[in-house]
């Protein structure tokens, strides 16, 4: 299977889309069309900190990552933290969710930043399997406030 990895471009609106709702559905979330229509535009814009690749195979978009770097009170350069990870169903366990991490790697080694990290929800067992391999457990939980 050959994947590519490539950063988003505004011609790629209609195969970002679907994956970003099959994200939200996967984490039983939803969100405004506003909300959606916004972080979009915020990856257009080359003054935003946030960014996203698309993974590719045979011409079909097969999944999504999503990054924003941002400064740490831990260190001086920025860390990056991968926010958003999507595979498609059928690739799920393929190699393709590793591939879209070691891209946001990648990116995030060439812009300096001493870290990149993430969280996943407890019950996304398998991705899990996948981040003990490649990554290392903070051990920090998270809490948060919602307004």
């Amino acid at each position: 299977m050959n994947i590519e990895i490539r950063p988003i471009s505004a011609a790629d609106h209609a195969v970002w889309l679907p994956l970003w709702q099959g994200y939200l559905q996967f984490y039983q979330s939803e969100l405004p069309a506003e909300v959606s229509a916004t972080t979009w535009q915020r990856f257009l814009d080359p003054s935003e900190p946030t960014h996203a690749a698309l993974a590719w195979c045979d011409g079909q978009a097969v999944g999504l990552v999503q990054w924003i770097f941002h400064r740490s009170n831990w260190s001086v350069e920025h860390s990056c933290y991968l926010q958003d990870l999507f595979v498609t169903g059928g690739l799920r366990g393929s190699g393709v969710g590793r591939q879209l991490i070691e891209h946001v790697y990648a990116q995030a080694r060439a812009a300096g930043a001493s870290r990149v990290h993430w969280l996943t929800h407890e019950s996304n067992t398998d991705a899990m399997q996948l981040y003990e391999r490649i990554a290392e457990r903070s051990g920090f939980l998270q809490y948060r406030k919602l307004f």
